[in-house]
């Protein structure tokens, strides 16, 4: 075979195509405001703070001059993606229109339009919900993804040019290429092509022709090439091919790969072998353009970052990106997911252009080896899948529709969460978020269940079609950290237009503005000694929730993967493992550690302990595509040191040793521990992970404050920890749940009072314990003897105690960064500021407000921000009521038994110290 360079053919004119880029500065007008410059390709809310905000309609206009003999080719306007709806204008005579945000299409232009020199004119609309205004296409009934959520976009976001090419030519290229290093090709050309003979070639990497076929263009064009010892396309080699069609009077050239993607067994098996996913979900927002990446250069960078990170996989989130997304992800061995843009309300227009969307990207996109998977719907938006049964079946009609369409990838009919289901598809993914250690019980409880094929996957109305092999996907998880605003500010120090935004979301807890201002009027830097120490502490504290979620998803062996949410923050939603300018959080060059193939899963029996105890940790070995030989050692050092060995195991599953005794330090000091582990196998290391442990001295209980306690249950706590209860006008101080009026007076006198707020309120002087959850979304913890009160208002003036759950402090989705201040009697609680999974046992349930923000430096001690720094609260703050005071606490302390959580033990401990150490005014009114 005669061999042929791809150089040679690149650079042979015949039957070349010829563009004229049509980019750059364009004339703008929105609505009836003045003519200005825009920037094409870029959509118009990311140019003009003054209409960031604006749907409506735009006026796009630009002129060109023909290039010297183009006029005896077909010249054809070619648009990337224009949102949403556009009419196009040559030389004032409408040439074509086009609806849908984000697929090419191009308008052939009639001879008798074109000019020398022609004016261009694009007018664009972007509707909004509004059905009188946008009759033919209200906003929420078109695709459009997170518009709805990030900001409207609008205009000519992608590229524009104007292409000249021979009549006779080709159309589409569809290429389906397996393990077997088959090609099957079909082609579509133009009608002036119909009877002229085609040339295909195969040319690999080098430019070499590996394999040749012949054909006759016409209405079903196709051929088959076969490349002898074909390299496969995967993420670790990104084998690609290059297939190049001739007609003589036109050239194209269309790269693909070699490979399978199925979901079969409960595993996913790229080219007949299985891996594991991991993946993160993509807005595919861009700091400066919105929808419009600045740079091919900026998505190889991304893409290496990712790799970096240990992604192997990218969840395109509702989006159709720019074609360049796929050509990076196809060079550098990435694997997407990419997903239909959602609707808001369902109806037969919008399934409709729906399905019209995933003609589109199947036509321009389908040749990506990158790509393996599609959804339909996102978390059932803009379907009512529960209430309707019309839905239901248009659901799996159209899994149905797409499987046929494209047989090689897996397709998902709904990407679901809690209430909502599958009920026909590929993959059994599913959407949860809960952040530890505020509920790490919950997360374990529901990893378990859905490691376990849990029914509530699926419709529980009869209607699904459930094979029972689906792999188990965790799609959708994570929780926010915080970027650092210096690094996303403008060259001038100003704030981008998006830090105003967010305010409506998350009971306003996810604006950005003004978060520096926020941080220090609540004096947070005597707790993090800085804003920069705060940033670094809360990002910390998403790797901690990251790493805890993905150990104990890696302990099931019937979980294929997961998504986390999500590979950068988009504009306010900061849970991103970059910020939106992509620049890595602090734990960027440690994540692959957890977000590997092989992992180290150690699992203490607790994270915290005295020192010199024995710890029993179980470990658990995952492995994802890659298989664990004979010979293996798991070795462990820092803190304790020691080593085990481990049993073979293959791919995508888990092996165990026996549980691991780890004898720990006896410290003369509380301090955070750490085990290093590390795995080893043949002489290489396969796997490394740590493990941190806070570490308490042994309790001197020699010296200990007298307590009195308000009843029995409490005073045997106190008694069980070596206090000495006594009456309480022998006390030092007074341990309750609540106080009474009297017991007010009695503090007004001089008395000292430790309240122990965790839900557990004193009613007509009869102790109630374990209230459930969700029973009083908002309650005192004063009880005056008849009823419960919303606030301390007539005893402790403005305080009162607030049920997390159901409020925007559960801190799930958008965390709550919980803290407690290492100084005075805190001094010695080991890490810090931000909980660890130490705190797991004691994390509270309920929370104080009404602390004034100058407090938050002195008078609370532990606390809790949400998001952006807003909506603070206390979990231990103190006031000074007449001649003495309260310190109240909603750490949940009496859990267990007295001293079996060192945690618990060392925090009552502090808090009596701190009880004891309130200024008493010993002087007269």
């Amino acid at each position: 075979m005669e061999r042929t360079n791809l150089a040679q053919v690149a650079d042979n004119d015949s039957g070349a195509r010829r563009r004229l880029s049509l980019d750059g500065v364009w004339q703008f007008r929105h609505e009836d405001g003045p003519w200005r410059e825009a920037h094409v390709p870029g959509p118009w809310q990311a140019e003009f703070s003054d209409l960031v905000d604006t749907s409506g309609r735009a006026v796009y206009k630009r002129s060109f001059a023909l290039p010297e003999g183009w006029g005896s080719q077909e010249l054809a306007l070619q648009f990337g993606a224009v949102s949403y709806f556009c009419d196009v204008l040559l030389n004032g005579q409408v040439v074509g229109s086009h609806e849908g945000a984000f697929l090419p299409f191009e308008i052939v232009l009639p001879a008798s339009a074109l000019k020398a020199n022609n004016e261009l004119e694009v007018r664009v609309t972007m509707p909004s919900a509004d059905h009188r205004a946008y009759p033919d296409y209200p906003f929420g009934e078109v695709p459009h993804g997170k518009i709805s959520w990030y900001g409207r976009i609008g205009g000519l976001w992608q590229s524009v040019a104007l292409e000249a090419r021979d009549p006779a030519h080709v159309e589409s290229i569809v290429i389906t290429a397996g393990m077997d290093g088959v090609a099957h090709v079909e082609l579509g050309t133009s009608a002036a092509a119909n009877g002229k003979p085609v040339k295909l070639s195969v040319l690999d990497a080098k430019g070499d022709v590996v394999a040749e076929a012949s054909a006759t263009a016409g209405a079903s064009t196709a051929a088959s090439l076969t490349v002898a010892g074909a390299l496969l396309w995967s993420t670790d080699e990104p084998n690609l091919y290059s297939l190049v069609v001739d007609l003589g009077t036109d050239k194209r050239v269309e790269t693909f790969g070699f490979r399978t993607v199925e979901a079969k067994g409960g595993q996913i098996l790229l080219n007949g072998k299985p891996i594991y996913m991991r993946g993160a979900l993509d807005q595919d927002y861009y700091p400066d353009g919105i929808y419009t990446p600045p740079s091919l250069e900026f998505l190889e960078d991304q893409a290496r970052k990712a790799k970096h990170l240990g992604l192997n996989l990218l969840r395109c989130h509702i989006k159709v990106p720019d074609p360049r997304y796929y050509e990076v992800a196809d060079r550098l061995g990435l694997l997407v997911w990419t997903e239909v843009p959602n609707v808001a309300n369902f109806t037969s227009n919008s399934a409709r252009r729906m399905r019209e969307t995933m003609e589109g990207i199947l036509k321009r996109d389908r040749n990506h080896p990158s790509i393996i998977a599609w959804t339909l719907i996102n978390e059932d938006w803009g379907t009512r899948l529960m209430e309707n049964a019309e839905h239901r079946q248009w659901l799996k009609d159209s899994y149905d529709w797409l499987k046929a369409e494209d047989k090689t990838r897996l397709v998902v009919d709904n990407s679901a969460c809690f209430p909502n289901f599958h009920m026909k598809t590929d993959l059994n993914d599913y959407h949860y978020y809960r952040s530890v250690p505020e509920r790490r019980q919950e997360w374990d409880d529901i990893t378990a269940q859905f490691a376990g094929g849990a029914d509530w996957t699926f419709s529980p109305l009869g209607d699904a079609e459930r094979r029972g092999d689906e792999p188990l996907i965790v799609s959708e998880f994570g929780v926010w950290g915080l970027p650092d605003p210096k690094l996303l500010r403008n060259e001038d120090g100003s704030e981008p237009d998006w830090f105003e935004t967010g305010s409506l979301w998350g009971d306003g807890v996810a604006l950005p503005h003004g978060i520096e201002e926020r941080f220090a009027s609540l004096d947070l830097h005597r707790t993090f000694g800085s804003f920069d120490g705060f940033i670094e502490n809360v990002q910390w504290y998403q790797f901690m929730n990251l790493r805890y979620q993905i150990e104990e998803m890696r302990r099931y062996p019937s979980i294929m993967g997961y998504v986390i949410t999500e590979l950068t923050d988009v504009h306010w939603e900061a849970n991103g493992l970059m910020d939106l300018k992509r620049n890595p959080r602090v734990f960027h060059d440690v994540f692959a550690q957890i977000n590997t193939d092989t992992v180290i899963v150690p699992r203490p029996e607790r994270y915290s302990a005295y020192a010199g105890e024995t710890l029993v940790v179980d470990v658990t070995i995952a492995t994802g595509g890659k298989a664990l030989p004979d010979g293996a050692t798991l070795r462990w050092s820092g803190d304790a040191s020691g080593s085990v060995a481990i049993a073979a195991t293959g791919p995508v599953s888990t092996t165990s040793p026996q549980a691991l005794k780890i004898d720990l330090p006896a410290t003369g000091a509380s301090r955070m521990a750490r085990l290093e582990f590390v795995l080893e196998a043949g002489g290489d290391v396969v796997a490394r992970n740590s493990c941190d442990i806070a570490l308490y001295a042994r309790r001197d209980t020699s010296d200990l404050p007298t307590i009195a306690a308000a009843d029995a249950a409490l005073a045997t706590y106190a008694t069980g920890l070596g206090y000495n209860v006594v009456p309480a006008d022998q006390a030092d101080i007074v341990l309750c749940h609540a106080v009474d009026g009297a017991q007010v007076e009695v503090m007004k006198a001089g008395g000292r009072f430790l309240i122990l707020a965790d839900g557990t309120v004193e009613t007509n002087k009869n102790l109630r314990t374990d209230m459930p959850d969700g029973e009083l979304p908002h309650r005192s913890i004063v009880a005056d003897g008849k009823k419960f009160r919303p606030s301390l208002d007539q005893h402790l003036p403005g305080i009162s105690l607030v049920e997390r759950d159901g409020t925007i402090w559960r801190g799930d989705w958008i965390a709550g960064f919980s803290w407690i201040r290492r100084d005075g009697p805190f001094a010695t609680i080991p890490g810090g500021p931000i909980f660890d999974l130490s705190f797991s046992d004691v994390v509270p349930h309920h929370l104080l407000t009404g602390f004034r923000p100058w407090e938050f430096g002195n008078n609370v001690h532990a606390g809790t921000v949400v998001g952006w720094v807003h909506k603070p609260a206390a979990i231990i703050g103190e006031k000074r009521v007449g001649r003495g005071g309260v310190v109240a606490t909603t750490f949940r302390l009496m859990r267990e038994a007295p001293g079996a959580d060192p945690v618990a033990a060392a925090l009552f401990d502090a808090l009596v110290v701190a009880t004891k150490e309130l200024q008493r005014d010993e002087g007269t009114i």
